[in-house]
C-alpha cells in the first residue's frame, strides 16, 4: 500500500500509510489501542476500503492484484481474532467451526456441502492444532485456549497464503500463551506466513523478526525487532517510561513507575 488513508466520521483512522509485506514474510504489528492496528488488518482483509483523495491517490495491491474478489481474498487469508470468536453460536460443533473456514461463514448451513475431502482437511487441521479429540464437542464447553486453537484450525483449513491474527493471546494465561508462541513458530517454519497484531512484545514468536510500529494512525517505525525493541524506542511509541528486557529471543517490556 502507498499513501493509504482510512477516514471514518471525518476522522483519519489511518493517515497516509505506506507498507509492503513480501511473499512468505511474517510480520508483527504493534502499538497502543487506537493506533490503527486493527484498521490496517481490515484493509488487508478487504473489510474496509481506502479513502480516495483526488489530489493524492492511494494505491493498494493484495497478492499482487489491485482488484480482487472478497471471497477469493478471504480464502487466501485466514483470520483469528477475539471478535470472530465471539460471533460463533455456543451450540456450534468444533468440526463445524473448522469447516466453516471453507465458506467464510460462522457455521455450516444447510446449503453448504462438506465433502469427504473437506472433512479430511478438517481432521488434519484439528490434528495439527491438537484438538482432533474435540471435533464432536460444542463450543460452549471449550476453554479459551481450545476455542482459539479451533479458530486457527479454521483459518488453516483452506490452506491460506497468509494467516492474520489480531491479538491472538488475549485472555490466555502465561502457560497457554507460551504454548501458542511455540505453535506459531512451528507454523512459520512449515511455510505459513503470519501477520500478528499485538500490543505486548512477549506475544511475538521468536521466528518473527520484522516489526511495524503504529502510532496515531501512522507508521511510527519499522524494521528488525533487535534494532527497534529498545527502552528508548518503546517509551517513545507508548509515551510512557518503559524498560525493555531480552531473554534469548523473547522480549518483554515493563512500565517504570
Amino acid at each position: 500500500m502507498r499513501d493509504v488513508s482510512v477516514v471514518r466520521d471525518g476522522k483519519r483512522i489511518l493517515d497516509s500509510v505506506s507498507l509492503s509485506i513480501g511473499k512468505n514474510e511474517s510480520v508483527a504489528i504493534i502499538g497502543n489501542n487506537g493506533s490503527g492496528k486493527t484498521t490496517l488488518i481490515k484493509l488487508l482483509r478487504g473489510e474496509t476500503r481506502p479513502y480516495f483523495d483526488e489530489d493524492s491517490p492511494a494505491t493498494m495491491k493484495i497478492f499482487g492484484e489491485e482488484n480482487w474478489s472478497i471471497f477469493d481474498l478471504r480464502s487466501r487469508m485466514g483470520i483469528v481474532s477475539m471478535d470472530l470468536q465471539n460471533q460463533f453460536e455456543q451450540g456450534t460443533l468444533v468440526s463445524e467451526v473448522i469447516a466453516s473456514g471453507f465458506f467464510g461463514s460462522l457455521d455450516v448451513f444447510r446449503n453448504m456441502e462438506v465433502t469427504a475431502e473437506m472433512f479430511s482437511k478438517v481432521h488434519d487441521a484439528a490434528v495439527m492444532m491438537g484438538i482432533d479429540d474435540l471435533l464432536d464437542r460444542r463450543t460452549e464447553g471449550l476453554s479459551l485456549g481450545e476455542m482459539r486453537r479451533a479458530l486457527i484450525a479454521r483459518a488453516l483449513v483452506s490452506e491460506p497464503s497468509m494467516l492474520v491474527m489480531d491479538e491472538p493471546m488475549t485472555g490466555l494465561d502465561i502457560t497457554m500463551a507460551s504454548k501458542f508462541r511455540k505453535m506459531f513458530d512451528i507454523l512459520i517454519k512449515a511455510g505459513v506466513s503470519l501477520i500478528m497484531v499485538t500490543h505486548d512484545l512477549a506475544d511475538i514468536p521468536e521466528s518473527i523478526d520484522r516489526v511495524v510500529m503504529m502510532k496515531n494512525g501512522r507508521i511510527f517505525a519499522e524494521g528488525h525487532k533487535d534494532a527497534l525493541f529498545t527502552s528508548e524506542t518503546m517509551s517513545d511509541l507508548y509515551d510512557e517510561p518503559i524498560k525493555v528486557e531480552r531473554d534469548n529471543r523473547t522480549y518483554r517490556m515493563h512500565l517504570l513507575t
